[in-house]
Order: C-alpha cells, then sequence, then structure tokens
C-alpha cells in the first residue's frame, strides 16, 4: 500500500526568537506571554559570559548566522533578538539589518524598541530603571533612551559582570530594588532591564506598592512582538501592558 501525505495548508502563526547562548529565563517567559496559538521558534547566538560593552558589541557579528539557522520553511511574522544591553550596544537599525541578511520576515524587534513603543503607549517619559550590569553597560542604555525622549533620572545596578549569576538573582532582591527606586516621585515607571532576569513573577507586587507601572525587558518585548505579528498577549500576564 501506498499512501502520500497530505499538507495542511494552514499554519499556526509563527514568530522567532534568538535568545543569547547564556540566557535561562527568556524562553520560559516567552510561554508564559505568547498566545497559544502562535509558535515560537527559536535560535541561539554565541555570546560571552562577561556582560561589557565589548562582548555585547561582539555579538553583532553572529547575528545573521543565528537567524539563518531558523526553518527555511518558517514563515516568520516578527523576529526578536532577546537581548537589552546588546541592543543598546549595537543599534536597533544595525540588528535589524542583520538578522535580515540571515532570514525573511516582515518585522525584527528587540527590546530596546520594544521599551519605547511601550513607554509610548502609556504615556511614560521618565523612568526608573533597575539593571543587574556594570555601570558601563547600564549607562549606554540609559543613553539610548535618552535620545528617544525617555529619561532616566533614576538607576540601580547589581554591578553583576557574570551574565550566568544574572538568572540566579532572587525575585525578592529584584523587586527590593524596583520597589525602593520606584517610590521616588519623579519617574512615571520602573524599568526591570535584562531578559535573563527574573521579573514576571514580581510585576504586580511592585506595581501594588510604588502605584505606577513596572516593565520588564521580557514584558515589553512580547508584547512588541505579539502587536508586530498580529497577535495579542496571552491573558491575565502581569502589569499593565495589553
Amino acid at each position: 500500500m501506498t499512501l502520500r501525505a497530505t499538507l495542511d495548508p494552514v499554519r499556526p502563526p509563527q514568530v522567532g526568537l534568538i535568545v543569547l547562548q547564556a540566557d535561562e529565563t527568556i524562553e520560559s517567559d516567552m510561554r508564559r506571554l505568547l498566545p497559544d496559538k502562535a509558535t515560537c521558534l527559536v535560535s541561539r547566538v554565541a555570546s560571552a559570559p562577561t556582560v561589557t560593552p565589548e562582548t555585547l558589541g561582539e555579538m553583532a557579528h553572529h547575528l545573521t548566522q543565528a537567524a539563518a539557522l531558523f526553518p527555511r520553511a518558517a514563515e516568520l511574522r516578527c523576529v526578536a533578538y532577546g537581548c537589552t544591553s546588546g541592543t543598546a550596544e549595537i543599534g536597533p537599525d544595525r540588528i535589524a539589518e542583520t538578522v535580515r541578511a540571515g532570514v525573511t520576515t516582515p518585522f525584527v524587534t528587540e527590546p530596546v524598541s520594544a521599551l519605547i513603543a511601550a513607554c509610548e503607549h502609556l504615556g511614560v517619559k521618565r523612568l526608573a530603571l533597575v539593571s543587574p550590569y556594570i555601570a558601563s553597560v547600564s549607562d549606554r542604555l540609559r543613553h539610548v533612551l535618552a535620545a528617544s525622549g525617555i529619561a532616566t533620572p533614576h538607576a540601580f545596578s547589581f554591578d553583576e559582570p557574570l551574565e550566568e549569576n544574572v538568572a540566579r538573582m532572587s525575585a525578592e532582591s529584584v523587586a527590593k530594588a524596583a520597589i525602593e527606586i520606584g517610590r521616588d516621585a519623579d519617574c512615571d515607571a520602573v524599568f526591570l532591564s535584562c531578559t535573563n532576569l527574573r521579573t514576571l513573577d514580581v510585576i504586580d507586587r511592585v506595581e501594588a506598592e510604588i502605584g505606577k507601572p513596572v516593565l520588564s525587558s521580557n514584558l515589553v518585548l512580547g508584547w512588541h512582538l505579539c502587536r508586530l505579528a498580529g497577535l495579542s498577549l496571552r491573558p491575565g500576564v502581569p502589569g499593565r501592558l495589553n
């Protein structure tokens, strides 16, 4: 007996996610943020164990190769690059260019463009920033945000140079830092920077404490990815983005 398989002409919506080699958090967060009907295909990009402006900039040389590893038959509505500080160092335009050199997609996003779009959506002009990284890395992000009209008058950093330690920072530590800095009246919202930082479980708690929106790298990236792909966030996600 000879059977031929029929091919299903209807595919679920597909999106792509380029994850840092060192990141242990973003994939599970995206499963919590993206709707059930979406298929998220993941590729990895080489990243250094230490986080400095130099190691972040080096990733630009590997993004096209990472993007080219998505399935050739995939129809990716949007591809997201999952690194906040890497985007600040490399630049959103160059990231979009290098990703599109490896894969065909109508949209490319990353946490910085996603954050700027989220701030515009919520009317946020002044952010308090919580970052795990050393000052030179955090300062670059603040400069990029300032160029887009978003001030960061208050910032806190755990000054951690090792990426592997970021995923192991306790939720309690992140929440305490966010609450302390967010209580300052001179900010509209708090941003928890880094896709490897565990943030989703603290957002509602911090918002309740400070009475202001709390954004995080993975939350804004998932939100922006959905918007560009014509999707909606999964119901019940933390925070005020919808």
